[in-house]
This record gives structure tokens, sequence and C-alpha cells, in this order.
């Protein structure tokens, strides 16, 4: 059973308690200054210790080099340390996202067809049809703010042109219909652009499109900064530290696989070091990895999977729309190996038993905020506690050693391309 038995080094890494932590946190596609996320634990933090009866604070770190905090908690009677860090990629995010109105149109074009043509967008049905519809929704809603453009276009260049050719004639009608036509459609598309913080349309099209465009291999910038965070990961194994803990949140998850398994390969993990844990968050590696150049992301599922040096706790919610909720990400990709897969342990953040009936009332329908609902505080907590994990005496390891994977957990390999080199 997956999780169920582990290697020696894990085993001495379980037995660690920790006093010192080094997070790294990997966010997903996201524009948004790291600071979002100090503020998130800042504010959700404070009311999950309030919820459960410990102590946490977080103060700034003023000089660094890298965005992050540090954090204090005194949780299940222990106190302990942990200097949290953001992986930034947003200027790399926020680069991919300045393009034209017609050129995200062009893209939206490229993108559904890649994954149309491919096959990835059937298989990825099978799983779990709320992240396909999450994709789906950027499309059609961007394909009905064109129609509408168009529609009200036609309707206001028709009556200015009726007006004109009344006046002068029919050329000056002509005339007046397309300046119009073309001026309203314009603005109207302009106007749905503004307004994307509120429906997310073009946020989330540029999400899709940005492995997409690329057959689901990195692009070449992604790559180059990756590598920077594997220099950083491993920096942090030789501090004088208990723990070290690398967070993949969303497509963060799939770049948390594979700055680990360029880390192990490499033999950057010391065997006498600090315990080596990675808890991926809402991932949505399937669509990435079910497309047919994902191949270095397939052959890191499968090489990491197999790997004694780290533990790997992979957390969803089927009340998660946004992401692949139980899925085990090497399972379904069809990279499993025959034998001897470790990781991940895949179990579920149950938001309709870890929250209460009225704030699951609050939350069912806000589908991007509950896709971070794994950062935040939970007023009926489970034994997924995101505070306890980062800031927690326990290592990774130690705290889940005796979980068992969920039994809803899917890992019937689903994706056509399974090839790991291209």
């Amino acid at each position: 059973m997956i999780g169920a038995g582990m290697s020696k080094q894990v085993r001495q890494q379980a037995r660690q308690r920790v006093r010192k932590r080094r997070v790294f946190y990997i966010p997903g596609y996201d524009p948004v200054h790291p600071r979002r996320y100090r503020e998130i634990y800042r504010r959700e933090g404070a009311a999950q210790a309030e919820i459960s009866g410990y102590e946490i604070s977080l103060k700034g770190r003023p000089g660094a080099a890298r965005y992050g905090w540090q954090v204090r908690a005194r949780i299940e009677g222990a106190e302990v340390e942990a200097d949290m860090q953001v992986l930034v990629w947003s200027d790399i995010v926020r680069d991919s996202m300045e393009l034209s109105i017609p050129a995200t149109y062009w893209m939206l074009l490229r993108t559904a067809w890649a994954y149309i043509a491919s096959g990835a967008l059937r298989r990825l049905m099978w799983l779990r049809k709320g992240p396909v519809i999450a994709a789906l929704y950027p499309i059609g809603l961007l394909l009905l703010q064109l129609l509408l453009a168009l529609g009200l276009g036609w309707g206001l260049g028709a009556l200015a042109g009726w007006g004109a050719r009344m006046l002068a004639g029919y050329w000056a009608g002509l005339a007046a219909f397309w300046a119009v036509f073309l001026a309203v459609v314009v603005v109207t598309l302009r106007w749905f652009r503004r307004i994307d913080n509120k429906l997310f349309a073009y946020y989330l099209m540029h999400d899709y499109a940005y492995s997409a465009s690329t057959g689901g291999a990195n692009p070449p910038e992604l790559e180059a900064r990756m590598a920077e965070f594997a220099d950083e990961i491993a920096a942090a194994l030789h501090d004088e530290v208990d723990e070290v803990l690398v967070v993949g949140h969303s497509s963060g998850a799939h770049l948390g696989v594979s700055i680990l398994a360029d880390l192990i390969r490499a033999g950057r993990v010391p065997a006498d070091g600090p315990a080596l844990g990675f808890l991926s968050l809402g991932q949505v590696v399937p669509m990435v990895s079910f497309l047919p150049g994902a191949h270095r992301l397939r052959a890191d599922l499968h090489y990491l999977s197999q790997r004694d040096e780290l533990f790997w706790l992979d957390v969803t919610a089927p009340g998660d729309g946004c992401a692949f909720a139980l899925c085990d990400p090497v399972a379904v990709s069809g990279v499993a190996p025959e034998k001897g897969q470790k990781w991940p342990l895949v179990i579920s953040a149950a938001f309709t038993q870890t929250l209460s009936p009225a704030r699951w009332k609050e939350l069912r329908w806000r589908f991007f905020r509950l896709h971070f609902q794994y950062l935040c505080a939970f007023d009926r907590p489970g034994d997924y506690d995101y505070f306890r994990i980062t800031a927690g005496p326990l290592t990774l390891a130690e705290r889940y050693r005796e979980r068992a994977p969920s039994k809803s957990r899917i890992d019937i390999a689903a994706s056509k391309y399974v090839s790991m080199a291209p």
C-alpha cells in the first residue's frame, strides 16, 4: 500500500522532533505579489490558533534577498521556529499574460485545439469533471464576450448607419456603420478585460494556455527559474534545521515534483541532513501530464514516486472544483512503476467535514476561494492542518506515518501519453 511502508531514511526522519524548519512555498500560476501569501498565513494562522488552542505569530524578514517571513509557534506543547519563503515566479506569469485581446483569442483557439486534438480533454473528463469545467469556463466566457461585443456593435452600427444614410446617402451610411461597429466592439472587449478581476476569464485562459502552448513542456524561462529554486532548497538542506518542507499549491505542485526530482538525481539531498518533506495541495498535475509533450513531468513523477529521500503527501478535496481531487498524480498519468511506488500518500482535506455547515454554505460556490482553502483555517479541523504542518513540532513523515491513503483515491491510468522521453 502506498505510504504504508517507509524506508529506513524516512523512518529516521519521522522520529525527529522539529525545533527549526525551512518552508519553501511554490505558488500556482498567480500574477499577484507574494505578500498575498504572507497575509493569508497571518490572518488564517491566527484564526486556526484560536480554534485549535495553540499560539502562532509571524514577522517579516528585513533585508532578506527573497520574499518570506518568520514564524514562531507553540503547538502541541513545543516551541518551533519556521522560516517561510515564497519561491516567486509571478513575474513570469505577468509577462505571459501581457497579450493583446486579439492575441488572447488566437491563444484560446490554439489551447482548445491542443486539448481536444490530443484527446487529453476527453480523458481528463474521466477523472474529474470539475477542473475540466473550470478549464472550459474561460473559453466559454471569452466567446460569449466576443458575441456580445459583436451583437452590440452590429446593433449600434446599424442604427448609426441608418441615420447617416438618411442624411447623406448610402456611402455615408456604410462608413458610419463600420466606424461605430468597430469602435463598439473594441470598447466592449476592453471593458470586459478591465473587469476580469471579477470574471477571471483572461486569467484562467492564460493559465491553461501557458503549458498547452508548449505541449506540456516547461518554457525555457520557467526551467531557468526552477533551477534557481532548486539551488535555494539545496542550500537549505545544509542549514542547521530539522526539516526542509516544500509546499506546492495548484500548478506549483508539478513544479515541486520536477524541482525535487532534479535535486535527488543530482545527489543534492544529504543522507544525514534535515528531513525532506513535500506537500502538494490542490494539484492540477493531469492538466499538464496528459499533454503529449510533458515527457519531463511524467519522468519526474515516475522517479519521485520511488524515492526514499523524502516524504510526499498529496492533499486535495472533492469540494475543490479546480483540483483533481484524490487523483494519484503518478498513477493517473500512467507512469506508476510496476513495483515500489511509495508516493504520494493521497488524502482528502474533506471540506464538507472539516468546515462547519454554515462555513461550507458560505464558501461552497466560491470556487476560487475554495481552491485556496488548504492554506486557510478550518473551523472543524481534522488531521490536515496547514499551520501544524508548517509550524508544528513534527516532521511531515512523523505526522502522517500511520495515515492510510484515502479509500476514495483514484489510481487508474487514464493518460493517452505515457512516454517519459522525447
